[in-house]
């Protein structure tokens, strides 16, 4: 799961570069993303240890940095949206996608984890 954990920092890395520069990098918050990114990219790093107790804690604070990226990520999708168009201005786009964007990798991230904690927890009852 560690490497897959590299791969979706790798992913929000590259979606806060793509937000920040398409937005002519007037907008610094659309980093966000690269700094979540990085945070799980540097705990994905940690996780790669032939220690399992090691691992399995790395790997439970990435998931606890998914879960609470995802949750914020997706607040603020809908509150930028809905505080937009109650205002009766037409939502920023490039922002509202990223969110989504981000939201969505990152839910997707932690069924993936949760999932793989199940099946090792199945193991070891073997």
């Amino acid at each position: 799961m560690a490497k897959v954990t590299l791969v979706f920092a790798a992913l929000l890395i590259a979606l806060g570069l793509i937000s920040y520069l398409g937005t002519g990098s007037a907008h610094p918050t659309a980093l966000i993303p690269t700094w979540w990114g990085l945070a799980l990219g540097v705990f994905g790093l940690l996780a790669i240890s032939p220690s399992e107790g090691r691992r399995k804690l790395f790997m439970h604070i990435n998931v606890t940095i998914g879960l609470l990226g995802f949750l914020g990520a997706a607040e603020e999708a809908v509150r930028g949206y809905l505080h937009a168009t109650n205002a009766g201005k037409a939502p920023d786009m490039i922002a509202f996608a990223a969110k989504l964007t981000m939201a969505g990798l990152l839910l997707i991230y932690v069924i993936l984890c949760v999932r793989s904690f199940i099946a090792a927890r199945r193991e070891r009852k073997i």
